[in-house]
Protein backbone atom coordinates (compact mmCIF):
# COMPACT_ATOMS: atom_id res chain seq x y z
CA UNK A 1 0.00 0.00 0.00
CA UNK A 2 2.67 2.45 0.91
CA UNK A 3 4.45 1.80 -2.65
CA UNK A 4 1.04 2.24 -4.31
CA UNK A 5 1.20 5.66 -2.77
CA UNK A 6 4.78 6.75 -3.83
CA UNK A 7 4.82 8.83 -7.04
CA UNK A 8 7.80 8.04 -8.97
CA UNK A 9 10.48 11.44 -9.96
CA UNK A 10 10.05 12.09 -13.92
CA UNK A 11 12.53 15.24 -13.79
CA UNK A 12 14.43 16.94 -11.23
CA UNK A 13 14.66 20.84 -10.93
CA UNK A 14 18.01 22.92 -10.58
CA UNK A 15 18.43 25.67 -8.63
CA UNK A 16 21.29 26.80 -10.85
CA UNK A 17 24.30 28.84 -10.28
CA UNK A 18 22.39 32.03 -8.35
CA UNK A 19 19.12 33.63 -7.86
CA UNK A 20 18.90 37.10 -9.44
CA UNK A 21 17.54 36.75 -13.06
CA UNK A 22 19.44 39.61 -13.99
CA UNK A 23 22.66 37.69 -12.75
CA UNK A 24 21.60 34.86 -15.01
CA UNK A 25 21.10 36.86 -17.96
CA UNK A 26 24.50 38.73 -17.85
CA UNK A 27 26.42 35.27 -16.79
CA UNK A 28 25.00 34.13 -20.05
CA UNK A 29 27.05 35.33 -22.63
CA UNK A 30 30.13 34.75 -20.87
CA UNK A 31 29.85 31.19 -20.14
CA UNK A 32 28.49 30.75 -24.34
CA UNK A 33 32.11 32.42 -24.58
CA UNK A 34 34.05 29.94 -22.39
CA UNK A 35 31.95 27.03 -23.69
CA UNK A 36 32.67 27.84 -27.80
CA UNK A 37 36.58 28.45 -26.60
CA UNK A 38 36.63 25.25 -25.17
CA UNK A 39 35.48 23.49 -28.48
CA UNK A 40 36.96 25.17 -30.51
CA UNK A 41 40.72 24.62 -28.28
CA UNK A 42 40.19 21.45 -27.98
CA UNK A 43 38.98 20.66 -31.45
CA UNK A 44 41.92 22.54 -33.08
CA UNK A 45 44.38 20.73 -31.11
CA UNK A 46 42.85 17.26 -32.37
CA UNK A 47 42.81 18.52 -35.76
CA UNK A 48 45.92 19.86 -35.51
CA UNK A 49 47.40 16.57 -34.30
CA UNK A 50 45.92 14.70 -37.44
CA UNK A 51 46.84 16.75 -40.22
CA UNK A 52 50.35 17.67 -39.51
CA UNK A 53 52.65 14.67 -40.03
CA UNK A 54 55.22 16.22 -37.76
CA UNK A 55 52.79 15.50 -34.78
CA UNK A 56 52.31 11.86 -35.16
CA UNK A 57 53.87 10.51 -32.25
CA UNK A 58 52.83 8.78 -28.88
CA UNK A 59 52.76 12.33 -26.72
CA UNK A 60 50.65 13.89 -29.61
CA UNK A 61 48.62 11.14 -29.93
CA UNK A 62 47.59 10.77 -26.25
CA UNK A 63 47.41 14.72 -26.07
CA UNK A 64 44.72 14.52 -28.98
CA UNK A 65 42.64 12.08 -27.17
CA UNK A 66 42.39 13.82 -24.17
CA UNK A 67 41.40 17.24 -25.85
CA UNK A 68 38.62 14.93 -27.74
CA UNK A 69 37.57 13.71 -23.49
CA UNK A 70 38.10 17.44 -22.49
CA UNK A 71 35.63 18.82 -25.39
CA UNK A 72 33.50 15.64 -24.52
CA UNK A 73 33.49 16.44 -20.36
CA UNK A 74 32.59 19.91 -21.27
CA UNK A 75 29.91 19.21 -23.31
CA UNK A 76 27.88 17.09 -21.26
CA UNK A 77 27.44 19.97 -18.31
CA UNK A 78 27.68 23.23 -20.34
CA UNK A 79 25.24 23.27 -22.61
CA UNK A 80 22.44 22.83 -20.75
CA UNK A 81 23.78 25.32 -17.92
CA UNK A 82 24.20 28.06 -20.19
CA UNK A 83 20.73 27.46 -21.76
CA UNK A 84 19.30 27.22 -18.52
CA UNK A 85 20.38 31.26 -17.63
CA UNK A 86 17.82 31.71 -19.76
CA UNK A 87 14.83 29.60 -18.44
CA UNK A 88 12.86 30.02 -14.90
CA UNK A 89 11.83 26.48 -14.82
CA UNK A 90 15.51 24.41 -14.78
CA UNK A 91 14.18 20.85 -15.07
CA UNK A 92 15.88 17.52 -15.91
CA UNK A 93 14.06 14.49 -16.71
CA UNK A 94 14.93 11.51 -14.74
CA UNK A 95 16.57 9.59 -17.79
CA UNK A 96 18.48 12.84 -18.60
CA UNK A 97 19.82 12.99 -15.55
CA UNK A 98 21.32 9.84 -15.11
CA UNK A 99 22.93 10.04 -18.36
CA UNK A 100 24.64 13.08 -17.79
CA UNK A 101 25.88 11.15 -15.00
CA UNK A 102 26.91 8.22 -16.63
CA UNK A 103 28.55 10.63 -19.20
CA UNK A 104 30.27 12.62 -16.75
CA UNK A 105 31.79 9.73 -14.80
CA UNK A 106 32.81 8.09 -18.06
CA UNK A 107 34.69 11.12 -18.93
CA UNK A 108 36.23 12.10 -16.19
CA UNK A 109 37.21 8.93 -15.13
CA UNK A 110 39.13 8.40 -18.48
CA UNK A 111 40.87 11.14 -18.24
CA UNK A 112 42.55 10.13 -15.00
CA UNK A 113 43.44 6.93 -16.59
CA UNK A 114 44.60 8.84 -19.92
CA UNK A 115 47.19 11.43 -17.55
CA UNK A 116 48.49 8.41 -15.86
CA UNK A 117 49.50 7.08 -19.67
CA UNK A 118 50.83 10.33 -20.43
CA UNK A 119 52.87 10.46 -17.47
CA UNK A 120 54.66 6.66 -18.64
CA UNK A 121 54.64 8.35 -21.68
CA UNK A 122 56.73 11.02 -20.30
CA UNK A 123 58.81 8.80 -18.17
CA UNK A 124 59.69 6.26 -21.21
CA UNK A 125 60.82 9.53 -23.10
CA UNK A 126 63.14 10.93 -20.19
CA UNK A 127 64.24 8.19 -17.98
CA UNK A 128 64.35 5.44 -20.99
CA UNK A 129 65.42 7.35 -24.16
CA UNK A 130 67.46 4.65 -25.96
CA UNK A 131 64.11 1.89 -25.68
CA UNK A 132 61.32 4.87 -26.29
CA UNK A 133 60.55 3.81 -29.63
CA UNK A 134 60.40 0.28 -28.39
CA UNK A 135 58.25 1.47 -25.12
CA UNK A 136 56.01 3.91 -26.43
CA UNK A 137 55.16 1.77 -30.01
CA UNK A 138 52.14 2.50 -31.85
CA UNK A 139 49.81 -0.24 -30.61
CA UNK A 140 50.86 0.10 -27.14
CA UNK A 141 49.78 3.82 -27.23
CA UNK A 142 46.36 2.60 -28.66
CA UNK A 143 45.83 0.04 -26.39
CA UNK A 144 46.49 2.97 -23.53
CA UNK A 145 43.86 5.33 -25.04
CA UNK A 146 41.52 2.03 -25.19
CA UNK A 147 42.45 1.01 -21.10
CA UNK A 148 41.86 4.77 -20.36
CA UNK A 149 37.74 4.18 -22.23
CA UNK A 150 37.37 0.77 -20.68
CA UNK A 151 38.01 1.69 -17.15
CA UNK A 152 36.14 5.02 -17.53
CA UNK A 153 33.03 3.16 -18.94
CA UNK A 154 33.78 0.36 -15.93
CA UNK A 155 33.69 3.29 -13.31
CA UNK A 156 30.67 4.92 -14.91
CA UNK A 157 28.60 2.10 -14.89
CA UNK A 158 29.63 1.28 -11.50
CA UNK A 159 28.50 4.49 -10.25
CA UNK A 160 25.14 4.13 -12.49
CA UNK A 161 24.08 1.12 -11.18
CA UNK A 162 24.45 2.02 -7.52
CA UNK A 163 21.93 4.44 -7.88
CA UNK A 164 19.71 3.90 -11.22
CA UNK A 165 17.33 1.52 -9.30
CA UNK A 166 16.92 4.24 -5.73
CA UNK A 167 13.50 5.07 -4.94
CA UNK A 168 12.98 8.48 -6.25
CA UNK A 169 9.07 9.60 -4.94
CA UNK A 170 10.08 13.46 -4.02
CA UNK A 171 11.56 15.80 -3.39
CA UNK A 172 12.60 16.81 -7.02
CA UNK A 173 14.77 20.19 -6.17
CA UNK A 174 18.59 19.14 -6.52
CA UNK A 175 20.20 21.28 -3.32
CA UNK A 176 23.22 23.30 -2.75
CA UNK A 177 22.51 25.40 -6.20
CA UNK A 178 23.46 23.08 -8.46
CA UNK A 179 23.72 23.51 -12.39
CA UNK A 180 23.93 19.33 -13.39
CA UNK A 181 23.24 16.16 -11.87
CA UNK A 182 26.46 15.04 -9.02
CA UNK A 183 25.65 11.95 -7.56
CA UNK A 184 26.22 13.22 -4.40
CA UNK A 185 23.37 16.00 -4.39
CA UNK A 186 20.86 13.70 -6.39
CA UNK A 187 21.43 10.76 -3.70
CA UNK A 188 19.81 12.78 -1.43
CA UNK A 189 16.44 12.87 -2.95
CA UNK A 190 15.72 9.33 -2.49
CA UNK A 191 13.14 8.45 -0.41
CA UNK A 192 15.79 6.37 1.75
CA UNK A 193 18.45 6.36 3.87
CA UNK A 194 21.66 6.63 1.70
CA UNK A 195 24.20 7.58 4.43
CA UNK A 196 26.13 3.95 3.80
CA UNK A 197 25.59 4.44 -0.10
CA UNK A 198 27.43 7.80 -0.37
CA UNK A 199 29.89 6.21 1.33
CA UNK A 200 30.19 3.37 -0.89
CA UNK A 201 30.41 5.48 -4.00
CA UNK A 202 32.83 7.79 -2.53
CA UNK A 203 34.73 4.56 -1.80
CA UNK A 204 34.62 3.92 -5.78
CA UNK A 205 35.24 7.22 -7.01
CA UNK A 206 37.94 7.72 -4.49
CA UNK A 207 39.80 3.86 -5.35
CA UNK A 208 40.21 5.21 -8.78
CA UNK A 209 41.74 8.92 -7.95
CA UNK A 210 43.59 7.94 -5.61
CA UNK A 211 45.54 5.36 -7.66
CA UNK A 212 45.55 7.36 -10.75
CA UNK A 213 46.81 10.21 -8.44
CA UNK A 214 49.38 7.76 -6.81
CA UNK A 215 51.13 6.46 -10.33
CA UNK A 216 51.28 10.25 -11.51
CA UNK A 217 53.18 10.94 -8.30
CA UNK A 218 55.38 7.86 -8.59
CA UNK A 219 56.08 8.87 -12.44
CA UNK A 220 56.80 12.53 -12.06
CA UNK A 221 58.81 11.75 -8.98
CA UNK A 222 61.27 9.35 -10.84
CA UNK A 223 60.62 12.08 -13.73
CA UNK A 224 61.97 15.31 -11.85
CA UNK A 225 65.19 13.07 -9.97
CA UNK A 226 66.29 11.46 -13.71
CA UNK A 227 66.06 15.24 -14.94
CA UNK A 228 68.68 16.60 -12.34
CA UNK A 229 71.10 13.90 -13.66
CA UNK A 230 70.64 15.11 -17.90
CA UNK A 231 72.37 18.41 -19.62
CA UNK A 232 71.44 21.78 -18.83
CA UNK A 233 69.42 21.98 -22.76
CA UNK A 234 67.86 18.41 -22.24
CA UNK A 235 66.91 19.09 -18.39
CA UNK A 236 65.20 22.20 -19.48
CA UNK A 237 63.31 20.63 -22.19
CA UNK A 238 62.39 18.13 -19.90
CA UNK A 239 61.08 20.42 -17.39
CA UNK A 240 59.68 22.42 -19.57
CA UNK A 241 57.19 19.47 -20.83
CA UNK A 242 56.92 17.83 -17.90
CA UNK A 243 55.47 21.17 -15.93
CA UNK A 244 52.69 21.66 -18.61
CA UNK A 245 51.67 18.15 -17.72
CA UNK A 246 51.69 18.57 -14.18
CA UNK A 247 49.74 21.85 -14.37
CA UNK A 248 47.18 19.65 -15.85
CA UNK A 249 47.19 17.35 -13.26
CA UNK A 250 46.74 19.71 -10.40
CA UNK A 251 44.07 21.16 -12.26
CA UNK A 252 41.84 17.64 -12.90
CA UNK A 253 42.82 16.46 -9.53
CA UNK A 254 42.38 19.56 -6.92
CA UNK A 255 38.84 20.15 -7.68
CA UNK A 256 38.04 16.38 -7.82
CA UNK A 257 39.67 15.75 -4.07
CA UNK A 258 37.28 18.45 -2.80
CA UNK A 259 34.56 17.34 -4.22
CA UNK A 260 34.57 13.74 -3.98
CA UNK A 261 37.09 12.58 -1.51
CA UNK A 262 37.33 15.61 1.00
CA UNK A 263 33.84 17.48 1.06
CA UNK A 264 34.13 20.92 2.25
CA UNK A 265 30.48 21.31 2.67
CA UNK A 266 30.92 24.87 1.68
CA UNK A 267 28.02 26.25 -0.52
CA UNK A 268 29.90 28.50 -2.44
CA UNK A 269 32.99 25.95 -2.42
CA UNK A 270 31.32 23.58 -3.72
CA UNK A 271 29.98 25.93 -6.54
CA UNK A 272 33.13 27.33 -7.62
CA UNK A 273 34.87 23.72 -7.61
CA UNK A 274 31.77 22.12 -9.72
CA UNK A 275 32.05 25.36 -12.37
CA UNK A 276 35.78 25.12 -12.47
CA UNK A 277 36.02 21.51 -12.96
CA UNK A 278 33.17 21.13 -15.74
CA UNK A 279 33.72 24.20 -17.47
CA UNK A 280 37.24 25.94 -16.76
CA UNK A 281 39.75 22.96 -16.69
CA UNK A 282 38.18 21.47 -20.34
CA UNK A 283 39.31 25.18 -21.60
CA UNK A 284 43.14 25.88 -19.83
CA UNK A 285 43.94 21.97 -20.86
CA UNK A 286 44.95 22.91 -24.48
CA UNK A 287 45.82 26.71 -23.77
CA UNK A 288 48.44 24.99 -21.29
CA UNK A 289 49.48 22.63 -23.87
CA UNK A 290 49.90 24.96 -27.02
CA UNK A 291 51.27 28.25 -25.55
CA UNK A 292 53.71 26.49 -23.74
CA UNK A 293 54.54 24.01 -26.49
CA UNK A 294 56.93 25.12 -29.58
CA UNK A 295 55.71 22.03 -31.92
CA UNK A 296 52.36 22.74 -31.78
CA UNK A 297 52.75 26.51 -32.75
CA UNK A 298 55.08 25.36 -35.31
CA UNK A 299 52.31 23.23 -36.90
CA UNK A 300 49.81 26.22 -36.73
CA UNK A 301 52.18 28.12 -38.33
CA UNK A 302 52.75 25.54 -41.11
CA UNK A 303 48.89 24.67 -41.88
CA UNK A 304 48.49 28.63 -42.20
CA UNK A 305 51.22 28.67 -44.42
CA UNK A 306 49.84 25.65 -46.41
CA UNK A 307 46.51 27.03 -46.62
CA UNK A 308 47.97 30.51 -47.77
CA UNK A 309 49.61 28.33 -50.40
CA UNK A 310 47.36 26.65 -51.80
CA UNK A 311 44.75 29.68 -51.99
CA UNK A 312 47.67 31.52 -53.89
CA UNK A 313 48.12 28.74 -56.38
CA UNK A 314 44.57 28.53 -56.97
Amino acid sequence: MEDANQSVVSEFIFRGLCNSRELQTFLFLPFSTLYLMTVVGNLLVVLLIIADSHLHSPMYFLLANLSFVDFCLSSVTTPKLTTDFLKDNKTISFGGCMTQILCVHLFAGGEMVLLVAMAYNRYAAICKPLHYSCIMHRKKCIWLVLTSWIIGFLHAMSQLAMILDLPFCGPRVVDMDSFFCDIPLVIKLACMDTHTLGIVINADSGVLATTCFILLLISYTYILVTVRLLSKDGASKALSTCTSHITVVVLFFGPCIFIYLWPLSITWVDKFLAVFYTVITPLLNPAIYTLRNKEIKNAIKRQISQHVNSKGNF
